[in-house]
């Protein structure tokens, strides 16, 4: 059995976050909650805030929000940390309640990407929220982090403004907007905000509010990893490597391959890496591998900056957004990336390389300060449809090494695996189950961005921090890789045999070609965790939009069925899969959606709910989108077919992908029977079994009129399609 991976070779040369001589207010103590008002202020006997906190969502005390994470984080450094939640940002005023901040504004759109949780994947504007209470819409600004930003400079000019979250994380380059349809700049440029703190920003905020305690001008914080900030010119003693252009005549530099071996690094810098080459043998690695085109120059990684297509030039050429997209997530492994340089007309914007992970020892401090784990008090009874979610679920680990190109998770988080300890995560279990009103024994979630990533990663520390590869289990399952599934399945065990805890749920997605990995895990899952549904998503059956997406082929997801299917018969249950498909992904050709409709079919699968690709900021599989470009492979000006990509456009074939995906609703028939003869396929229409649509249109008054016989006499209440994966459910 392989130990347990931990990132303590990451963080050997990152500042503990517990090591910090604590700031003078420490001796106030800890708050129940937050302050969000000058009289909670007072009641705490503060006079000021150190820091404000300016938040798009409603304040939950609760480590699933990252407010409140950063909140607490800040207070046990011994900061007075205020929240300003949901400001009314058509003025100054509200962003004014809590007063001028002694050290810094730091600024969110809150958990969601304001334009995601606002707009539909069609562009339409929802009516809920799901964190704001009463679920009510529009309670925050379009591009909610900028309109802050822009707000609490105008409420205080002096003071600085930090801004981080997944909002302001996603853009913190040059990157397509989707809702625009057009390349934006940087949001540090456009909010006019001090410094943007990407990923999670707990080792970063720690450091840059003990500097500017200490006096230190904000401008002058250019060195913490994971940050993002202006420049106007590079300074003395960086090394600068261009790589704004592709194609250019003359000696053309090497680009990075994302699937090359750690020993084919090792190999073009004269050295080796024994352990791919033989199973018992010991690395020969002293330090992580620096990759360098040219072995015989060695580049001082720490000093070394990448220059990037400008703002201008990705804005107005697809093949050089493609290629900076391509550079930005070769250079995403804290153990070896580079800083990151991009011009915004006079002016650069500078990137550090990404955070260096936590700790177990440091997520399990993160996990463990004093959450009141409820709504403020403010709210009253009113609901938060994000709260009442995860009340009663525990957030065992962070990051994903999947590296699915049309997922955020990634470029926030990373691919490195920070996991909390098990005791830790047990300490929250016993305080759900004491403390928060309502629970009646059932944890609804032991997961995090996957179900089954825990204390999972590379075999050998050194290799992980010197890799290149942007996914571990793409095309295949890394032969570094540490399958274990044992740490998380002694936790499970332990977890439901705790006193007063009846059910144990897996409610996160299930990542299950690592799980067929360990057969002990599926069974210890189906088993006991699974409530008699399982959400999983293979996303695609072809080969196509799955080569674009980097998952797995639906082989695996055949072999966790059976898997699934003989472990819930010998328990005498009767359970499901849920698999969860996309429609309208770069890479999908018509007939992908097609076969995918057909293999629903066969499966006895009707779909309920879709999902339609959401070109979210910075992912690669929205690099594809904007630019038609293969950005997994190294990116040319002259585009060859395996260069180029399907991307489907326009409401009317993306509102087709969605209809193949939901086949069996008759309000799609039309648009499928037109499209299945314009594809020559008129083969699958008609009223078989093996149709895929039939020849018949419903009527308003429910019966049935035959596409061919307008005459015909209609039939009452025939079943359209029974569904053989789940239930039967009753026909209207």
């Amino acid at each position: 059995m392989n130990a347990p991976v931990d990132v303590s070779f990451f963080a050997r040369a990152a500042k503990p976050i517990t090591s910090y001589r604590k700031y003078w207010a420490h001796r106030f103590g800890p708050a129940k909650f937050l302050p969000t008002t000058r009289a909670e202020m007072e009641a705490l006997g503060w006079d000021s805030c150190d820091v404000v906190l300016v938040t798009g969502d409603a304040y939950v005390d609760h480590p699933s929000f990252g407010m409140a994470v950063i909140g607490r984080v800040l207070e046990t450094q011994g900061f007075r940390v205020g929240i300003v939640a949901q400001p009314d940002w058509q003025s100054a005023e509200p962003f004014k309640a809590l007063g001028r901040p002694n050290l810094f504004f730091g600024v969110t759109a809150g958990n969601m990407d304001s334009m995601i949780n606002r707009y539909t994947a069609d562009r339409k504007i929802r009516s809920d929220d799901a964190y704001t209470p009463g679920d009510v819409g529009g309670k925050r600004p379009d591009r909610a982090s900028l309109v802050y930003a822009q707000r609490c400079r105008e409420a205080y000019p002096e003071a600085p403004i930090v801004m981080g979250g997944i909002e302001a994380s996603l853009r913190r380059i040059a990157h397509y907007d989707y809702w625009s349809d057009k390349v934006r700049r940087s949001i540090l440029v456009d909010a006019k905000a001090d410094i943007v703190l990407y990923g999670n920003a707990e080792r970063a905020i720690i450091e840059i509010a003990h500097r500017l305690a200490a006096k230190q001008p904000i401008e002058s914080i250019t060195d913490v990893r994971g940050t993002a900030f202006i420049r106007r010119e590079t300074p003395e003693g960086w090394m600068e490597i261009d790589s704004s252009e592709v194609d250019q005549p003359g000696r053309v530099e090497d680009h990075v391959n994302p699937y090359m071996t750690t020993s084919e690094q090792a190999k073009a810098q004269g050295s080796s890496c024994a352990k791919e080459e033989g199973e018992g043998a010991t690395p020969q690695l002293a330090q992580p591998l620096t990759f360098v085109p040219n072995p015989r120059i060695r580049l001082n990684r720490e000093r070394t900056v990448i220059r990037l297509p400008s703002y201008e030039q990705v804005k107005s050429d697809p093949v050089l957004y493609a290629h900076a997209n391509r550079v930005l997530h070769l250079e995403t492994n804290p153990g070896n990336a580079r800083a990151l340089v991009q011009a915004h007309g006079d002016r650069d914007v500078w990137l550090t390389p990404p955070p260096i992970p936590l700790t177990t020892a440091e997520m399990d401090h993160v996990f463990d300060l004093p959450y009141a784990r409820a709504p403020h008090p403010s709210y009253g009874d009113a609901k938060i449809p994000a709260w009442e979610m995860i009340r009663f679920s525990v957030n065992i680990m962070r990051g994903c090494f999947g590296g699915c190109t049309f997922c955020s998770i990634t470029e926030h988080e990373g691919r490195i695996i920070q996991s909390r300890s098990e005791d830790s995560v047990i300490r929250e279990i016993e305080e759900i189950r004491d403390k928060v009103p309502g629970f009646t024994g059932v944890i609804s979630d032991l997961g995090g961005p996957t179900a089954n990533m825990y204390r999972i990663g590379c075999k050998t520390p050194e290799i992980e921090a010197a890799c290149r590869k942007p996914s571990c289990v793409y095309p295949g399952i890394c032969s570094n890789l540490n399958t274990d599934h044992s740490a998380l399945v002694k936790m499970y065990r332990r977890a439901r045999s705790l006193k007063g805890i009846k059910k144990i749920l897996i409610g996160s997605g299930l990542r299950y070609d690592l799980a067929v990995q360990s057969p002990e895990y599926v069974k210890e899952l189906v088993q006991h965790h699974v409530g008699g549904y399982l959400k999983i998503a293979p996303e695609h059956t072809e080969d196509g939009p799955l080569t674009k997406m980097m998952k797995p082929g639906i082989g695996s997801y055949d072999k966790f069925k059976a898997m699934f299917d003989k472990y819930s018969a010998e328990a005498g249950k009767k359970q499901y899969l849920i698999p969860y498909f996309i429609a309208a992904h770069p890479g999908t050709s018509d007939e992908d959606m097609m076969n995918l409709a057909l293999w629903l079919k066969r499966n006895g699968f009707r779909a309920d709910q879709v999902q339609t690709f959401y070109p979210s900021p910075m992912a690669t599989a929205t690099a594809m989108y904007h630019t038609g470009r293969n950005t997994l492979r190294k990116v040319h000006r002259n585009v060859t077919p395996e260069d180029a990509v399907d991307v489907v456009r326009g409401e009317r074939r993306r509102r087709l992908h969605k209809a193949f995906l939901r086949y069996h609703d008759a309000n799609n028939w039309p648009v499928l029977r037109e499209a299945l003869k314009s594809m020559g396929r008129a083969d699958l229409i008609g009223n078989g079994k093996h149709h895929l649509v039939p020849t018949f249109q419903p009527k308003t008054d429910g019966g049935y009129v035959s596409a061919r016989k307008k005459n015909s006499t209609p039939r009452k209440g025939t079943v359209l399609t029974q569904h053989t994966g789940l239930p039967p459910r009753k026909t209207r």
